[in-house]
């Protein structure tokens, strides 16, 4: 019997080789081992992962149905298929304000990471006191959208407006920067950038900083001034940064809404009616929730493409 057990035992050892005996293979022992904290991993995050499916593309798929029917306040429905957007195709009032948001898009998204960028060159190249004034020019991300859209419009006021007095003392002026059809969108995008630029200089600040010191000293080293260094060294090395900052601006541009219904509550004459003011009367004026839903999946649309043709231009070559 215990000749037996012996031989047995000695069968599930390892064979020896010419160096000792062989290793025991572990590798399914790992995978038992990795398949478990996945597991336990899963079981962790599953309640966050199933808020975000829940939250995030619940309302999603829900606008896209209610996009198909003729939802009313009551609760009252019918599927009509695709006639909503075939009466957004013919919409005047919907192209309209399309045009007005791609112009607003133009204005501020420039201006905005122009600023950002210019701000965080300035830091970067500051050394006294970089944590204050870092502070500073971010404290106006921090501040109410309404609240800067009311401050904003006072210093825009015609007759008592800030801007318009300084204007007067070099005998130019008053001018109506908000009643002004061509000056609207201008006007309310210099305060958007104003409110905005913050988030975006932090963001192009911590790109600059990761920016290796020795590729700059060897632009300098081999001849390349301020200009050169920036041109051909600082700004390709910045360019997926830079490409997550136009993306996020263009996102924010093609929202807009708060500014203009506290400033110009879309006037003068539909000049600052953007597509996302039209949704909200669509919805919330009119409580027309399907033809709502249907512009609010073209602009996520109209957002998308705009953000693949920026990648087109500027993030594969961040690639």
């Amino acid at each position: 019997m215990s000749k037996i057990s012996t031989d047995t035992e000695s069968s599930k050892a390892p064979a020896a080789g010419p160096l000792g005996p062989a290793p025991v293979r572990r590798s399914a022992y790992s995978r038992t081992v990795r398949r478990r904290e996945a597991r336990i991993g899963l079981l962790f995050v599953g309640p966050m992962l199933l808020l975000f499916i829940v939250f995030r593309f619940g309302p999603t798929l829900g606008a896209a149905f209610l996009s198909l029917t003729d939802y009313r306040l009551n609760g009252e429905w019918q599927f009509i298929g695709g006639d909503n957007y075939s009466r957004l195709m013919d919409d005047d009032l919907f192209w309209s304000s399309l045009g007005v948001t791609a112009l607003y898009t133009a204005f501020f998204v420039p201006m905005t990471v122009l600023l950002s960028l210019g701000t965080a060159l300035l830091l970067h190249r500051t050394v006294w006191m970089r944590g204050f004034f870092r502070g500073v020019f971010f404290l106006p991300y921090v501040t109410s959208i309404v609240l800067a859209a009311v401050i904003w419009k006072w210093i825009y006021e015609v007759q008592d407006g800030l801007l318009n007095a300084t204007l007067g003392v070099i005998s130019l002026g008053p001018v109506d920067f908000l009643g002004n059809e061509d000056l609207v969108l201008p006007s309310i995008a210099v305060t958007s950038a104003w409110k905005g630029f913050g988030y975006s200089m932090l963001i192009l600040l911590a790109g600059l900083q990761s920016i290796p010191k020795h590729v700059i000293e060897a632009a300098t080293i081999d001849g390349a001034n301020g200009w050169q260094r920036f041109r051909w060294v600082t700004l390709p090395l910045l360019r997926p940064v830079l490409f997550f900052v136009l993306v996020i601006e263009a996102i924010g541009s093609f929202q807009v809404f708060d500014a203009m219904y506290v400033m110009t509550a879309g006037g003068p004459v539909r000049s600052s009616y953007s597509l996302v003011y039209l949704l909200y009367d669509t919805g919330f004026k009119f409580f027309d929730f399907g033809y709502a839903s249907a512009i609010g999946l073209v602009l996520f649309l109209v957002v998308l493409v705009f953000s693949l043709i920026q990648r087109r231009l500027i993030g594969r070559e961040a690639d």
